[in-house]
């Protein structure tokens, strides 16, 4: 059966990556998001707001596909109001389709805020211990992960298709405009570091900083994703989805600097909020794009300095076990720093930074 992929999220930092990778492989791949423009060459855009039905139900009228790619969220001020609003998204996709008995197979990513807890209680209260294991028990706290995933659990009972959840670290890969990105938030801080003569100072905890940590390049989750949608061993598990290696901060920081030309400032022993410190850089960014030509003159399209600071300044060790989906025959793997300096390539070969 021809492969048709339904990417929901396909212009972020996920679906993006995702889509390119189906694509490349041969796949049909229709990726649904508000504004569909942004998705890469050779995806069939779809434009709906996942909180209308009916614009979803419109947006999917045409279409039958076999997998869905589930890979996008909406913020609120509470954690139970995520709760409702980002289970009925999942929901409404699939009540929405014409055909879910179709189906061949969901997936669905959520990320480590499974074992650390959501926005408002992140990191706080009694945490498993590291490695995380995908055995490990919900936390009694409102999550929006939770609730996603028996969304997803619910339409795959009803509809007799396969599902899996995948928990990526902080993901490292190219998107523009994505909240939630490391990589060109680093990449920003250290353009602007070599212009003005600032220091390039780690701006997280001195457990990050000296602790062991992973991340997830974008383009190992969409490995891990494509592989448990097509293999059966990848059938209604949860897997987590790191790049395999472990770094500690204080080794991988002075070769980020380096790959900018800046020479690493030394640890000042405590976080220093990287959001305080870009506050006052909006006009700054817009000089530095006229002085070079640059594609994005708003520094909040390419910097997401508040999750930056929300992963760095964690106050716990975080290693993520991959053991599960290793011993069910996923391969994958990605060198951390090449999941940086790929990155940077990039969005200096775009004319994002100069």
């Amino acid at each position: 059966m021809p492969h048709k992929a339904l990417v929901v999220g396909a212009t972020g930092i996920v679906g993006q990556n995702l889509a390119n990778r189906l694509v490349a492989d041969g796949w049909t791949v229709h990726g649904l998001a508000r504004h569909p423009a942004e998705a890469s060459t050779g995806i069939l855009p779809l434009a709906a707001d996942l909180l209308d039905i009916e614009s979803v139900r419109s947006a999917v009228a045409a279409i039958e596909p076999t997998h869905v790619f589930f890979s996008t969220w909406s913020r609120r001020p509470t954690e139970r109001e995520n709760c409702s609003v980002n289970s009925a998204m999942v929901a409404n996709l699939f009540t929405a389709l014409r055909h879910p008995d179709a189906l061949v197979h969901a997936s669905l990513v959520t990320g480590l805020k499974h074992y650390l807890g959501p926005f408002e209680a992140y990191a706080q209260g009694a945490l498993p211990e590291t490695p995380f294991r995908e055995t490990m028990p919900r936390l009694a706290v409102d999550n929006f992960y939770y609730d996603q995933e028996d969304a997803l659990f619910a339409a795959a009972m009803s509809h007799g298709f396969s599902w899996s959840v995948h928990r990526p670290h902080t993901i490292i890969g190219y998107a523009i405009g994505n909240v939630m990105n490391m990589g060109s938030t680093l990449a920003v801080y250290a353009t602007i570091c070599r212009e003005t003569g600032r220091p390039f100072v780690f701006p997280g905890s001195s457990i990050q900083w000296n602790g062991l940590t992973d991340v997830t390049d974008a383009r190992q989750l969409a490995s891990q994703l494509v592989w448990a949608a097509t293999s059966p061993t990848g059938q209604n598990q949860a897997f987590n989805v790191v790049n395999g290696d472990v770094f500690r901060w204080k080794w991988l920081w002075p070769q980020l600097a380096a790959w900018f030309g800046l020479e690493a400032a030394p640890y000042p022993g405590q976080a220093t909020s990287l959001e305080q410190q870009l506050s006052g850089d909006a006009e700054l960014w817009v000089d530095i794009s006229r002085q070079y030509g640059l594609r994005e003159s708003r520094l909040d399209r390419l910097a997401s300095p508040w999750h930056t600071d929300a992963d760095l300044g964690r106050e716990i060790e975080c290693i993520t076990d991959m053991s599960k989906s290793r011993q069910a025959g996923f391969s994958g793997y990605h060198y951390t720093p090449d999941s940086f300096f790929d990155l940077f390539e990039r969005l200096r070969a775009e004319r994002f930074i100069p």
